[in-house]
């Protein structure tokens, strides 16, 4: 039988292939062998220098000291401008020991607001004290009372209640549970009133003024009430 002489040619190529493949393979595995001879893996097991007799030899090789991402970013920062890195760390560190102080400090500055507390203004007979502020919700929240030590009931408006801050912005104020009409008889009425917060933005102190109605011959003012906090 005649073997045709094309499939003979593709054979024959196909095994030159297939043994070109393996030898380039087994030359590729002896030169790399040969170029990782005498290197080894590092051992760093603690255990190894148990016994060196060598103190702190295992610590100064084995122990890995893990910094701070803030103090990294500090120090990189610090050679970039130019600087020395220790320096500026004791530098930063002076200031996170003196940023801890203020809030301290504060305390008795709220205590000195509440010790102006009570505050009055009196016309006429007519009292009108506040004893105390406080913040609630989103609202600064003002404990006022009124007496009537005259010899008439005076009557009282409250949409003319007028409030105002220390750099004499308007304010919009609500006058709670207080009489439309006081007593002659020197009893004492308890009420609140309530100014948004978001009016205050940097005030210190607040001043009230009312005046009785319609008349409007009393002028009862209390300024200098400082602003809760």
């Amino acid at each position: 039988m005649a073997v045709n002489s094309t499939v003979v040619l593709t054979l024959i190529l196909l095994a030159l292939m297939f043994g070109a493949g393996v030898t380039s393979s087994v030359w590729g595995f002896t030169i790399g062998r040969e170029a990782l001879k005498g290197t080894t893996q590092p051992d760093v097991r603690p255990s190894n220098n148990a016994g060196s007799g060598k103190p702190g030899t295992t610590a100064s090789k084995d122990q890995v000291s893990i910094l701070k991402e803030k103090d990294i970013i500090t120090t990189v920062k610090a050679r970039v401008e130019g600087r020395d890195p220790e320096k500026t760390a004791g530098a930063n560190t002076k200031t996170e020991k003196a940023s801890s102080k203020p809030a301290a400090a504060k305390k008795p500055a709220a205590q000195n607001a509440s010790a102006k507390f009570p505050l009055n203004s009196r016309d006429g007979g007519i009292t009108l004290e506040v004893s105390a502020a406080s913040q609630r919700n989103n609202s600064m929240l003002l404990d006022v009372s009124m007496k009537n030590e005259g010899s008439q009931a005076v009557r009282f408006l409250y949409s003319f209640l007028n409030v105002t801050d220390d750099r004499g912005r308007a304010l919009s104020a609500t006058a709670e549970d207080l009489p439309s009409e006081l007593p002659p008889n020197g009893q004492v009425f308890y009420g609140t009133v309530s100014i948004p917060t978001a009016l205050l933005e940097n005030a210190k102190e607040v001043s009230l003024t009312l005046t009785d109605y319609p008349g409007q011959k009393l002028q009862l003012q209390i300024s200098g009430i400082p602003v809760a906090k």
